[in-house]
């Protein structure tokens, strides 16, 4: 049966959601099998955004209906009745999980003062122990201690056990001292209130003026409103009251405010809007329209029937929420988790331990937990790519990484603001002007000038932003690059050959894929770049692959992939690979290597206990040498689609400094696990960054 926790409040508005979800984050790290469970619906007639948020993980695989037990109107109707619905519903999800969350309800309904009790009673009759949320916000550190006293009390009567406490939502100057005061009554955590989580999309501020878009991206609508300003002033006097994401609502006829706004919020070194809200009904006359349509603004124009009093109160009554669409509020919420709780007392409150296989989610934590441990800088050349900028906030939003971005700093900074990102962190380069276009020109001219090169001809090569990022690696000026998401793999790394050169002792550079499968992690190599290797370039291959392996975790266990095994078979494809691993074993006689071996044998203990019994590798090799391009790229694309497995990368290797080169189909995620993988590169190397001068 599952182990589980139980997520509740005494009030409304604690931020249970953020609490529910770093939970469900970090268990996905521990557990394969990650479950959620709320014993009451929100609601019967729309969705419930929290239960959806927690679905929408990826270490989550539920139905949505599955995990629902009973609704307000049932408990009303008969208290006894659904709570016996609750416990046989959860205990159909339980028996599909290693571990429950199950979050308590909302106090959306007719909240009374029996409702903390009868979430007492849920977690006492499904077992769970009670992990309680109490809201911080607007209170002293004495009062939330009072709020949480008195809350222990009511479940400890109802025969809850209380295992922790959470104030969340807390005053950012007051979190110390409220843990502090919380530490005596039970295991505490305090989180600081951060506005940005409970800011509203603009759908939302649509949706509460029963508005309609007329003009702009619908795609803008996702975007956070910081600020809710009514423009009924001069034009002269709104001007110095907007900033960046505030949604400004005024008549539909003050056509020389609505042409001033979208003039703001074009200009350079004006704030970026995040809609406009055109109240009373009113529409621009046709002339402003066709103006509106010239300008090609993408910004959102709502339109409603609301007058400007009940429109505004209608906006600033409008409370944003954690949502699965919303990928910056679900980093943020994560980014508060992990800063101000502790994992480890958290799992040992739930009486988790250490795991016994790695699933893809738990590798992937662990890339962006070793990544943030020792934080390297990465240059992203690939700046007007959204999926790059998406990317880059989450990187920095969870501290994985610092990022130069490179490309035309206004027009980034523009979109990423549009896509409601916060790239304030990140440094933006412009490769094609500037001091370090000179000096990278003139460096590049020394490097090359056996070649016949010139101060000229370097300078055009330089503003590539591929040779770009590639000399500020190779200076010092950051840790790592990774580039590829829209170009190919060659403008990627051959730029690294010319400059960075391979690693002493390593004729080529290779690749590997990191095959994640559901409960370890291999490699594969090389499955990308070298489409015949001799003998010798497969020996280094091999090397390189083993001290990859090293580098995140797996224990180097090298299977040099043939279609024979030991001694039975013979030709040139199997004389390479016997001679490739005579190689590897003269080389490197502490690695453990074995070939030629068919996969079979590599994988299976009862092949490989008939084919080489007495191996250190047969049947439990950890890292695969393919004999050729054709059959490693074929074999983990068809390992990849046929056993779900998720493969991360190419991770090249052989290089001097790290350079990663992307996928042009790479999802976000591929491109945060690459910076991960590319940091820790960095960190084995010892490269240390002088930051961007």
């Amino acid at each position: 049966m599952a182990r589980s926790i139980y997520v509740t409040s005494p009030e409304g508005d604690t931020g249970k959601s953020t609490v529910a979800l770093g939970l469900v984050d970090l268990l996905t790290r521990t557990v394969q099998r990650v479950g959620v469970f709320r014993p009451i619906a929100r609601s019967t007639g729309n969705s419930d955004y929290v239960l959806e948020l927690l679905l929408a993980h990826d270490g989550v695989d539920l139905s949505y209906d599955d995990c629902i037990g009973t609704t307000y109107e049932q408990v009303h109707a008969d208290p006894e009745a659904a709570l016996a619905t609750i416990v046989q519903r959860y205990h159909a999800v339980a028996r599909q999980c290693d571990v429950v969350v199950i979050v308590g309800s909302d106090y959306t309904d007719i909240a009374g003062p029996a409702e903390l009790a009868f979430n007492g009673r849920i977690a006492a009759n499904l077992g769970a122990p009670v992990l309680l949320c109490v809201k911080g916000q607007g209170r002293t550190p004495e009062e939330v201690r009072q709020v949480a006293a008195a809350s222990l009390t009511e479940l400890e009567a109802a025969h809850a056990q209380v295992v922790a406490v959470v104030a969340n939502r807390c005053d950012p100057e007051a979190v110390d001292a409220v843990r502090a005061g919380l530490s005596d009554l039970t295991r505490a955590w305090a989180l600081p209130e951060d506005p940005f989580l409970v800011a509203p999309t603009v759908r939302q501020l649509m949706d509460s003026v029963e508005g309609t878009l007329v003009s702009g991206d619908p795609e803008l609508l996702s975007r956070e409103s910081t600020e809710v300003l009514v423009g009924a002033m001069s034009m002269e006097h709104l001007l110095e009251r907007i900033s960046d994401g505030v949604v400004v609502i005024t008549p539909g006829d003050r056509a020389d405010i609505l042409l001033g706004l979208l003039t703001a919020h074009r200009a350079d070194g004006f704030p970026s809007l995040s809609g406009i809200i055109l109240n009373g009904g009113f529409a621009p006359a046709p002339i402003v329209e066709r103006l509106i349509a010239g300008m090609g603004s993408k910004l959102p124009i709502i339109r409603t029937e609301a007058g400007t009093f009940r429109s505004a109160n209608a906006a600033a009554s409008t409370r944003g929420r954690l949502s699965a669409d919303s990928q910056r509020k679900v980093d943020t919420a994560l980014a508060l988790f992990e800063k101000y709780t502790d994992a480890e007392e958290a799992l040992a409150a739930l009486e988790v331990g250490s795991p016994e296989v790695v699933t893809p989610l738990m590798f992937e934590y662990e890339l962006l937990d070793r990544a943030r441990s020792d934080r390297k800088h990465i240059v992203l050349p690939e700046g007007n790519d959204d999926r790059i900028l998406r990317a880059a906030s989450t990187l920095l939003q969870r501290e994985v990484a610092d990022l130069t971005i490179l490309g035309d700093e206004t027009a980034i900074r523009t979109r990423a603001t549009e896509l409601g990102l916060n790239l304030a962190d990140a440094t933006v380069l412009n490769p094609k002007s500037g001091e370090l276009l000179e000096r990278f020109a003139a460096e590049y001219t020394e490097m090359r000038k056996h070649k016949g090169m010139t101060v000229e001809r370097a300078r055009e090569i330089v503003s590539s932003v591929s040779y770009f990022g590639t000399m500020m690696v190779q200076l010092g000026l950051a840790d790592g690059m990774v580039s590829g998401a829209a170009h190919t793999t060659a403008h990627t790394i051959k730029p690294s050959f010319e400059i960075i050169k391979t690693v002493p002792g390593v004729s080529v550079v290779s690749s590997v894929f990191l095959m994640c499968l559901e409960d370890r992690v291999l490699v594969y190599g090389d499955c990308a770049v070298n489409p015949d290797p001799t003998a010798e370039q497969l020996a280094d291959i091999a090397i390189s692959s083993a001290q990859t392996a090293a580098q995140f975790g797996i224990e180097p266990r090298i299977a040099m992939l043939s279609y024979s095994t030991g001694e039975s078979g013979s030709g040139a494809d199997v004389d390479k690979v016997r001679a490739a691993t005579e190689l590897v074993r003269e080389r490197r006689p502490d690695l453990n290597v074995e070939g030629p071996i068919q996969y079979d044998a590599a994988v299976d203990a009862s092949v490989a206990q008939t084919k080489l019994p007495d191996s250190a590798v047969a049947g439990r090799a950890t890292v695969f040498i393919f004999p050729d391009l054709n059959t490693g790229n074929n074999t983990y694309k068809a390992v990849q689609r046929s056993a779900g497995a998720v493969a991360v990368g190419p991770v090249l290797q052989g290089l001097r400094k790290p350079v990663n080169d992307l996928s042009r189909g790479a999802l976000v995620q591929d491109i945060v696990n690459t910076v991960a993988i590319t940091a820790i590169q960095a960190q084995a190397l010892g490269s240390t960054s002088e930051g961007t001068k």
